[in-house]
């Protein structure tokens, strides 16, 4: 009889992870003013570009803020329109969603964030490395919450910003953020020193050049490879096809269907399951995590998902972990 071989998994991080921990901290949490959510981002955002005249000009008929905004297909909109401006006027909107993200991100908050830091901590205990073998990150998120929380158990990331195999972090999990990172200024790549632009909201989005086609290369083969991949606060956007066609191809190279565990709230996996049917293994939290896990959902599925999987995993508990035993208090 074989020895049972750990489960390999890969995350894969939306905007609602980094939301989950501004909303563990702060259970008040107004979200029209501070929430990170794409729709809450592209409230302040449009409200913001409406008081430009610039921005309004030939645009006004087209610049309500009512019902479920979403900033990148109104982007993607404005670029396809190819109305007088259009560069201007999506290039203002896309430095405003820098600005109001990192406006928020701050040292203060970000410095008390750690659901992100228990996810490691936990994928760093001996009864979890007997189950499952973390095998990769891959983020669509321009902020470096994910960054830092890695750090502190595996120091620098591995970007995968080129092919080779003799850099001091090759041999380490890779973090693949899909879309860029607004953290990577005075990256070293073979030897030169450069600031990588991240890939902007919108349509036109173009992963061909370096180090971006490495990048998605490497994801493509580490879905290839899992067997889990474990979606945390991200509804998988139609706006994103590349991100569709990429778990599309992985399912093909494979061979196989690997499991898809939504990791977000209910409404979340409905609207996911019902766009990609065509992913044999998608999974709700309460189909894959036992317990009374469903009365913690709606109010921050991150943190409710870490609670009972540390709980199902840890059998002496979380008293001598330094993040786990926060999350459950």
């Amino acid at each position: 009889m074989s020895p049972h071989k750990p489960t390999k998994i890969v995350y894969l991080f939306g905007a609602g992870a980094t939301h989950a921990e501004l909303a563990n901290l702060e259970p008040n949490l107004i979200e029209e003013e501070l929430g990170l959510l794409i729709k809450n981002v592209s409230a302040r955002v449009i409200e913001k570009a409406r008081r430009n005249p610039d921005y309004l000009k030939d645009m006004r008929m087209v610049s309500a803020t009512s019902g479920s905004l979403n900033i990148e297909l109104l982007i993607s909109l404005i670029e396809n329109s190819k109305i007088h401006g259009w560069e201007n006027k999506t290039s203002r909107l896309k430095r405003l969603v820098r600005k109001d993200v990192q406006g928020i991100l701050t040292k203060s908050r970000t410095g008390r964030f750690y659901l992100h830091k228990a996810l490691f901590e936990l994928h760093e205990r001996r009864e979890m490395k007997a189950s499952e073998e973390l095998i990769g990150l891959i983020s669509l998120n321009y902020d470096d919450v994910l960054d830092q929380a890695f750090k502190k158990f595996y120091r620098e990331p591995n970007y995968c910003f080129s092919l080779e195999e003799d850099a001091p972090c090759a041999d380490k999990i890779p973090l693949l953020k899909l879309h860029g990172s607004f953290n990577w200024t005075e990256k070293k790549i073979r030897g030169r020193t450069k600031t990588i632009e991240i890939i902007p909201l919108g349509a036109n989005k173009n992963y061909l050049h370096a180090p971006y086609g490495f990048i998605w290369n490497r994801a493509l083969e580490i879905l290839v490879e899992c067997d889990t991949l474990r979606v945390i606060g991200c509804s998988l956007s139609p706006n994103d096809t590349h991100l569709i066609d990429l778990l599309f191809k992985a399912h093909l190279e494979k061979g196989k269907a690997f499991e898809i565990e939504i990791i977000s709230s209910e409404d979340t996996f409905e609207q996911i399951r019902r766009n990609y049917g065509f992913f044999p293994k998608i999974r709700k939290l309460t189909e894959f995590q036992s317990g009374s896990i469903a009365e913690l959902v709606p109010m921050n599925p991150f943190k409710a998902w870490l609670i009972y999987k540390s709980e199902d995993v840890l059998k002496r508990g979380t008293a001598r972990t330094k993040y786990l035993r926060r999350v459950g208090t």
